[in-house]
């Protein structure tokens, strides 16, 4: 019994320096944002001489005419109905996979598979000139439209998975009930497919909030900036004397919502992760 406890105390001690290792870069950035330039680059110290809000308060008022609160709301503005959207339309095409036998089925779904060899490097550059084509350039539909058509095969083939593992036989004593194919999915399938749809949830989020590259490519007005260009309209504007106090500590700001989201739903997600890769 003693030599149990032992091995379980070094099991949590491990677990707990290994925990530590990969959570300091953000312990340093939170108390990084409370040190001047002069604090931050002349002495290795972890704590800051002093604590002062001021380097965040400064930071949300921004650099220009629109504040951090205008980037906050064109982020949730872009991140939430891509979610939501992602969420519904790749969850009835995994559905229709899953449940469902058409012509061409296992063609569709090779043709589905095979995007995901594509770089996004290859397909910028025809979405771009198609978005611009439909006078999409510098709005959110670029992100909307293709949560809309469920142009995600990852999130298509990690809930079919999940949907595999479901008895059919729910579905069968759902049809005996009266229900026509879209009641089985709303009443029956869906609300089981919860650590499936959490998972989807949490990437797409972590994804589209954390995005630089597309968020550049296709919005160019500073009004409709996201919060991943305001960070880098930060530094470029003040030149050689960027306040960096107030840079990290709209950098620690920015991560709140996606580090909240993961923590409250990770259960969910960890469940959705590992039933989509065994059952089958």
């Amino acid at each position: 019994m003693k030599t149990k406890n032992r091995n379980n105390l070094i099991a949590y001690i491990i677990l707990i320096s290994i925990g530590v290792f990969m959570i300091y870069p953000l312990i340093w950035l939170f108390f990084a944002s409370f040190k001047g330039n002069q604090e931050l680059f002349g002495k290795l110290t972890l704590l800051p001489k002093q604590f002062s809000f001021v380097p965040y308060a400064n930071g949300w008022r921004g650099s220009g005419q629109f504040t951090y609160s205008t980037f906050y709301l064109n982020t949730l503005k872009l991140v939430v109905p891509t979610v939501v959207l992602t969420v519904l339309s790749t969850g009835v095409v995994a559905y229709g996979f899953a449940r469902f036998s058409f012509p061409g089925k296992k063609l569709f779904f090779l043709l589905m598979i095979s995007t995901l060899m594509l770089p996004d490097s290859v397909v910028v550059i025809p979405r771009y000139v198609a978005f611009n084509k439909f006078g999409w350039v510098d709005t959110y539909m670029p992100f909307w439209a293709p949560a809309i058509l469920a142009c995600y095969p990852f999130f298509i083939f990690m809930q079919i998975q999940f949907l595999r593992g479901i008895p059919r036989e729910l579905d069968e004593s759902a049809y005996i009930d009266g229900c026509n194919p879209f009641m089985v999915f709303v009443k029956v399938l869906f609300p089981l497919m919860k650590p499936a749809v959490f998972s989807v949830v949490i990437f797409q989020t972590l994804w589209r909030w954390n995005d630089y590259f597309n968020n550049l490519v296709y919005i160019s007005s500073v009004k409709n900036y996201t919060l991943s260009l305001a960070l880098k309209m930060s530094i470029d504007g003040q030149g050689s004397s960027t306040p960096w106090n107030q840079v990290l500590a709209m950098s620690f700001v920015s991560m709140i919502p996606p580090i909240l989201l993961y923590f409250f739903a990770q259960k969910y997600f960890v469940e959705g992760i590992t039933s989509g890769g065994v059952k089958g």
